[in-house]
């Protein structure tokens, strides 16, 4: 399952694209939202890596 994980920041870039199409305003209108999805997702990745060593025996 963890080696899937990229699949949601990419599925939420693709989503964020056609909202942006969809409403006719140009990527570098719709740059901030690309940075909060991914530093969204980085943070996700950095919880659930310290939970991983957490957790480690």
């Amino acid at each position: 399952m963890v080696k899937l994980l990229f699949i949601i920041p990419l599925l939420m870039c693709i989503i964020w694209y056609l909202y942006l199409r969809q409403n006719n305003w140009t990527l570098a209108q719709g740059k901030k939202g690309f940075l909060y999805i991914i530093s969204f997702n980085l943070v996700i990745a950095l919880v659930l890596t310290a939970l991983v060593f957490a957790t480690r025996q």
